[in-house]
């Protein structure tokens, strides 16, 4: 089977039900992406699929397709960039298990709506569960990174 991941094309001999995340952890040797739960309940291992967040745990990778997948390892652009900068300027991560899934979900955020709400921060980042409870600096971050992103390039 092929699957598209960070752009490339890449043959993988794993049974078509295989969680996309075990694909991309063991078999592709992407280890950004976490397990945390395996009931898509945490967000640990948010990866994007055609420019949005999934669950990999649960993902079969049969169902990706050649749709392109995008972990922590491949997010680039604007947007991930101000996500990382404000990660790094506002110190969100204590533990940072949870953070690569964090930030593509931040980041699939802005790429979708430029300067969100409260409300819209937290529908785009509800089940993505952080242990230490960095919350208020995650939400910092995302609006500081919407900031950044409203100045010219």
């Amino acid at each position: 089977m092929e699957i598209r991941v960070n752009g490339k094309l890449r043959s993988v001999p794993d049974d078509g039900g295989t969680p996309l995340l075990w694909v991309l952890r063991d078999t592709l040797k992407l280890t950004g992406t976490k397990f945390g739960c395996g009931i898509a309940q945490c967000g640990a291992c948010t990866v994007l699929v055609d420019g949005q967040p999934i669950r990999s745990c649960i993902t079969p990778v049969e169902s990706v397709g050649t749709s392109p997948v995008t972990t922590i390892e491949g997010l680039s652009g604007r947007e991930a960039d101000a996500i990382r900068a404000a990660w790094t300027s506002i110190d969100v991560p204590q533990c940072g298990y949870c953070q690569s899934g964090q930030i593509v979900s931040a980041t699939a955020l802005l790429s979708g709506v430029r300067n969100p709400d409260d409300p819209e921060i937290d529908s785009a980042m509800a089940g993505n569960i952080c242990r230490c409870g960095t919350y208020s600096r995650i939400r910092a971050a995302i609006k500081s990174a919407a900031a950044s992103l409203s100045t010219p390039a």
